[in-house]
């Protein structure tokens, strides 16, 4: 497999091992130097091919061999739409491969859609791991645990959002532990306590260093409660299976409610929780609710049902394998093989 992409450097951290099987090429130089045309090119998410790929694949399609299979892998979403959409054709209608075909393939939460990513040894990987060790190499000092109120383990992994600072002050009533992803997340809170008066002392929070998938994971199954923004990292929340808070990445058109409300009603989520995540996204100016022992217990019994749900449906990249294997199959019979 070869991955075309124009800015390779959070490959350093995040994968810094690399992958058996794959090459990493820089889209603004190798991408001139694209001479054959791959069995299956997939476009992620609306990032046009360049004119010269095009034109290899209009060639391909005028050889007697199959024709290249060209996948358009669309945003995550939970609108009905995706439902609908999910493995249509395409036709180009204009361009160096005017004429061609590529087709709509959909991640999603549903058996009519594409799935999720989730390799296969998650869940092994998720019941072998030790949180309390985890908890302890991370700072777990002296134990303040009372009967009425054990406090949380929270990662915060974020954009700006607009709940911060109610939530920052919620935080110290309970002596509950913070720990802060490295970037804009911690860049957040750091305006946040300084500009809404936060108490700095009474806040038990800790700036944490990039790290890896695999550490990212682990700092997910070793909380309590994951606020978390983006695809990636929604999707990696919900196989922790503990209560998650999502912070959509914003779009102008103020798209980005709707697909937030699509999402709340898949997960059949309560009261409390869509209160929590229109706050925590800036779409309501209610108070944000208290995360209690009860409000947290509600929310991951809702989630876990979601998460079942979904471990009953295939997984994305086996779905693809098996949709261009059908593709494949129908282009046999169509080419008399």
């Amino acid at each position: 497999m070869r991955l075309w992409v124009d800015n390779a450097s959070a490959l350093r951290w995040m994968a810094p091992q690399g992958q058996a099987g794959v090459q990493v090429l820089d889209w603004s130089v190798a991408v001139d130097a694209y001479s054959d045309c791959a069995d299956v090119v997939i476009e992620a998410f609306g990032c046009e091919l360049p004119e010269r790929v095009q034109a290899h694949i209009a060639a391909r399609a005028q050889s007697p061999e199959a024709d290249a299979i060209w996948i358009n892998l669309e945003y995550l979403s939970a609108e009905p739409y995706v439902e609908r959409q999910h493995g249509l054709p395409s036709p180009v209608m204009a361009g160096p491969a005017k004429g061609c075909t590529k087709w709509f393939f959909f991640p999603g939460f549903t058996e009519h859609t594409g799935g999720l990513l989730r390799e296969p040894d998650l869940l092994q990987r998720q019941a072998a791991f030790d949180r309390e060790a985890w908890r302890a190499s991370h700072g777990h000092g002296a134990d303040t645990r009372t009967a009425d109120h054990p406090p949380r383990w929270i990662s915060l992994f974020c954009y700006e959002p607009a709940g911060l600072p109610a939530l920052l002050q919620q935080l110290p009533a309970r002596s509950d532990r913070l720990l802060v992803t490295p970037g804009r997340a911690t860049q957040a809170v750091q305006v946040a306590l300084a500009s809404h008066g936060t108490d700095r002392a009474s806040l038990d929070w800790q700036a944490l260093p990039y790290t890896d998938q695999a550490g990212f994971d682990a700092m997910l199954w070793a909380c309590d409660l994951n606020l978390v923004r983006g695809e990636d990292s929604l999707v990696r929340a919900l196989w922790a299976g503990q209560p998650l808070v999502w912070q959509i990445y914003p779009q102008d058109d103020g798209a980005h409610h709707a697909k937030l409300e699509a999402f709340l009603d898949w997960l059949d989520a309560p009261v409390s929780w869509r209160v929590c995540h229109r706050v925590w996204n800036g779409l309501s100016p209610q108070a944000l609710p208290p995360l209690d022992g009860p409000t947290l217990a509600e929310w991951q019994d809702c989630l876990r049902a979601a998460r079942a749900r979904l471990l009953a449906q295939p997984d994305l990249v086996t779905q693809l394998l098996a949709w261009i294997a059908r593709q494949r199959a129908a282009a046999a019979v169509s080419h008399g093989g």
